[in-house]
């Protein structure tokens, strides 16, 4: 059953944030809902898309700092986003980092303990994603997924292993290759353990590796060249390369001075949301 926290009107939609008891994560979550003017209509069947947002944020974040719900108005499109992890699990140590435990869940199923109880993002979004379609007027074959950061990794991991869920994908500045980079062989090691065989069915470059042209309509990805973590932490080109092998169209646009934050979001916003409107058309 789903509580509903606040509701505000915005753009002729409105904006709702919820929360409801999760059978994934046996544990209280969060999540946001922007439904736009057509979806108040009799019978409506609006297009959405999940945006998963990244290290540190909130079911919030996005939807206060993007920007995105006027061009979500316009495209008769509504936006799903999910908390970035559990919270209350009471696990010894989970707000010790920020960039493991509490707020950094990587849209994975934990398989080591204690996080394995309750860390249980990837059939988190997937129970949301039926949640949704079930309680909102959102069509069940008409749904896109993106994210920044390791909200990216999620939406590009989570598109190619569910297909058959998320038909439209894109990313904002993604943890491309997290089986590489220090932030991804920290939560790997964490929650899926030693194995980097398991990591591999989490790693968006390795698993477009698998891959034959997966979204022939293209993913589109937007990355700052002014952004502190692009050499270190996100690997694009891996992704790239990925996608030439797998004969995925690509659009990787490189963007001189955008950093990685919500101002080099809310600057291409518009355009991922066109592009996913364009993806779930009919």
């Amino acid at each position: 059953m789903l509580e509903l926290l606040s509701e505000h009107v915005c753009f002729g939609g409105v904006q709702r944030f919820y929360r409801h008891t999760s059978q994934s994560t046996g544990l209280p979550m969060r999540f946001g809902v922007f439904l736009p003017p057509a979806a108040h209509k009799a019978d409506a069947q609006v297009p959405a898309l999940f945006f998963l947002a990244g290290l540190t944020c909130t079911e919030e974040t996005f939807m206060i700092k993007a920007g995105a719900q006027r061009a979500a108005a316009e495209a008769g499109m509504a936006l799903i986003t999910p908390d970035t992890s559990p919270r209350g699990a009471g696990i010894e140590g989970e707000s010790e980092h920020w960039d493991f435990g509490v707020g950094a869940g990587f849209y994975l199923d934990a398989s080591e303990q204690p996080w394995a109880s309750h860390y249980r993002m990837e059939s988190y979004i997937h129970e949301l994603q039926q949640l949704v379609v079930k309680e909102l007027p959102i069509h069940p074959r008409r749904i896109g997924i993106s994210g920044h950061s390791m909200g990216g990794h999620g939406a590009l991991t989570l598109a190619l292993r569910r297909p058959d869920i998320f038909r439209s994908v894109s990313a904002f500045a993604p943890i491309a290759a997290p089986s590489r980079c220090p932030w991804g062989i920290k939560a790997f090691s964490g929650y899926l353990g030693e194995d980097r065989r398991k990591w591999a069915a989490h790693d968006a470059s390795l698993l477009m590796e698998q891959e034959q042209t997966p979204f022939p309509d293209g993913i589109l990805i937007d990355q700052g060249l002014g952004d502190k973590f692009l050499t270190e932490q996100l690997y694009p080109e891996e992704f790239e390369a990925a996608c030439i092998n797998a004969r995925q169209p690509i659009q990787l646009r490189r963007h001189a001075g955008y950093d990685h934050g919500y101002y080099f979001i809310a600057s291409f916003i518009d355009d991922h949301i066109r592009f996913h409107a364009r993806n779930l058309a009919g």
